[in-house]
């Protein structure tokens, strides 16, 4: 009929109830026209994170190389970048000296709004 279905698990309600408030704000979003012109990098940025959301855990290089079917330079790129705006942290792996995966941060969900 044409219903899309939203759900979350009841822990992600209960503990973070700001990020579903997002993800909710997310929905209509896609389907109301912009007034302002948005640039193809504003939209990979909101791309990534929300495949990160998606993921529900650490994104990887890899996972965005795949989901862009770009290289893995170009998705490090794209990871630093959002790093460095605040909203992806870095979690290092063995004793702290490689990234190797990209958390979200705090300030990611202000970016949604």
């Amino acid at each position: 009929m044409g219903y899309h279905v939203i759900s979350f698990a009841y822990d992600d309600v209960e503990q973070r109830p700001e990020l579903c408030i997002a993800l909710l704000r997310m929905v209509p979003s896609r389907y109301q026209t912009q007034q302002t012109p948005v640039s193809r990098a504003l939209l990979a940025e909101k791309e990534v994170i929300r495949l990160a959301v998606q993921l529900a855990h650490p994104v990887r290089p890899k996972d965005i190389a795949d989901h862009f079917q770009i290289d893995q330079k170009t998705a490090v790129h794209m990871l630093k970048k959002l790093c460095s705006k605040g909203w992806l942290s870095p979690a290092r792996s063995g004793k702290g000296k490689r990234v190797v995966r990209y958390e979200l941060g705090h300030g990611m969900l202000n970016y949604l709004d």
